[in-house]
């Protein structure tokens, strides 16, 4: 063999190992970047799911940062007097302790979610339930009754404008909306009224009492009917409730996903502060 067909070997021979040496390089460098991925539970696989694949963490971040920092007020005395609402309607506990309520339902989707963490966290609540819903999801009625909830009439398909009805009109909604939950739940005691978007009137008032329910209102309202988005809800909560507040919030009416997201966050943060009831039913 000629010398210049060995110098072309051996040229070939350097740069194959060459190659070789930078591909082993390039693979020992790529090791640590794969452990760290799998130790975190992420694959680079070109089949392999994402992040934004995955289901949403059940657990809500940490306290937003605007938030308060939880102090408990057990002992605190609650703000203002029961009956500080509009024409005398209840927005007070009456006592240093939280009530937590929820509008328009039942509803299929959203108030089994609202149940199911409210008994996760051992809260009881109070549910002003619409007549129609009512009598449309009766299971519903039943399961509120059973997780020891307190049931509010909420008048028989929302109707806002209610107060402005004759008296005769106002009795007979009232009446037929406590017919619906009754059929559900025939022992369940309606202790409270609350007239759809706070609408109150002297009439519609003087009307819940006749049949003997208190005139509920609420101190609190983070508005998550307009489904601003959990941390819009969180935030209004946890800044402007106190000892003795009524928050209003909703379980049906519209996407309550929202909502159902924010209880995630307030329930444990609200029961580190105060003590959180369902509306007493031997109040009228």
């Amino acid at each position: 063999m000629s010398r210049t067909t060995l110098r072309a070997a051996g040229l070939v021979t350097l740069v194959i190992a060459a190659l070789l040496g930078s591909a082993y390089a390039l693979g020992r460098s790529l090791v640590p970047e794969q452990q760290a991925r799998r130790a975190t539970g992420v694959t680079a696989g070109a089949n392999s799911p994402h992040y934004a694949d995955q289901p949403p963490s059940r657990e809500f971040p940490a306290p937003p940062p605007d938030s308060p920092s939880p102090t408990r007020s057990d002992s605190a005395p609650p703000a203002g007097d029961a009956g500080d609402g509009p024409y005398g309607s209840r927005i007070s506990t009456g006592s240093s302790r939280i009530a937590l309520t929820f509008d328009d339902g039942p509803d299929p989707q959203y108030t089994p979610q609202v149940l199911a963490l409210l008994k996760e966290y051992g809260v009881k609540a109070t549910f002003c339930v619409v007549g129609e819903n009512a009598e449309n999801h009766p299971d519903l009625i039943q399961a509120i009754v059973n997780d020891g909830h307190t049931l509010c009439n909420h008048s028989w398909n929302h109707d806002e404008n209610l107060g402005k009805r004759s008296p005769d009109a106002i009795r007979a909604d009232l009446l037929r909306t406590s017919d619906a939950i009754h059929a559900a739940a025939p022992d369940a005691r309606i202790a409270y009224y609350r007239q759809p978007g706070g609408n109150w009137t002297s009439r519609v008032v003087s009307t819940c009492e006749d049949l003997g329910m208190t005139p509920l209102h609420w101190a609190v309202d983070p508005a998550d009917w307009t489904a601003p988005g959990a941390q819009k809800i969180i935030n209004t909560v946890m800044t402007q409730v106190e000892p003795g507040s009524i928050v209003l919030m909703h379980d049906a009416g519209g996407n309550r996903s929202g909502t159902v997201q924010a209880l995630q966050y307030l329930l444990p943060e609200l029961l580190d502060r105060y003590q959180l009831e369902a509306l007493p039913v031997g109040s009228t």
